[in-house]
């Protein structure tokens, strides 16, 4: 039986974590240091003292250093909407589930927006992303609709949750490459207000 922490994670799930986030710190800064398409696997296994084969047990490719799971984000932010009051402005509650996103667990600044400035600088990862955003529509778009009235419920929230994810990106894109000391947290807001009054 394996030991399991107060959390519920098993001692295995721990130590495969910490082995994807040191991976994730080494490819980070060769992709920051040589551009993203200039680094290969086996660059980055042999910088985090692994073979290749090594690295694939952790991440498929490349491109899911930067990445992640796609659908573990879109998951938490559909269960934060889904806990919301019913009676909260759609908007509201999709600006506040992504705020939960990018607010849960303390975060290297730093790192973080080297991490968005590098999802932007390549071909690859731009298309990884807009994959990982479809998949998170899907997951809140019919979620939305049932809050909505009319006959065109459905279009209207595919159209909302499109919108709120332009606003997350604009607003994580901004951060990355702000030097004044705004947070996330406050671009998103901000963001969110620019259409505040439209939808």
């Amino acid at each position: 039986m394996s030991s399991t922490t107060s959390s519920g994670q098993s001692l295995r799930e721990i130590s495969r974590d910490a082995v994807r986030a040191r991976i994730n710190e080494i490819a980070l800064d060769l992709f920051a240091e040589r551009g993203f398409d200039q680094v290969t696997v086996e660059q980055i296994a042999a910088a985090a003292g692994m073979s290749a084969r090594t690295f694939h047990r952790y991440f498929p490719a490349k491109e899911d250093v930067v990445i992640g799971d796609p659908a573990h984000g879109g998951e938490f932010v559909r269960a934060v909407f889904a806990g919301r009051p019913a009676d909260e402005p759609v908007w509201d509650s999709l600006r506040l589930s992504f705020e939960a996103l990018v607010t849960r667990a303390p975060r290297d600044d730093e790192r973080g927006k080297r991490g968005m400035r590098v999802l932007v600088s390549a071909a690859s990862l731009r298309a990884r992303s807009l994959e990982k955003h479809l998949l998170w529509a899907r997951m809140l778009t019919p979620l939305v609709a049932e809050r909505l009235p009319g006959d065109d419920a459905a279009l209207h929230a595919e159209i909302i949750v499109q919108s709120a994810l332009a606003c997350l990106d604009v607003a994580l894109t901004t951060w990355a490459n702000a030097d004044d000391g705004t947070t996330a947290s406050e671009l998103l807001q901000r963001s969110f207000a620019t259409l505040r009054p439209q939808v």
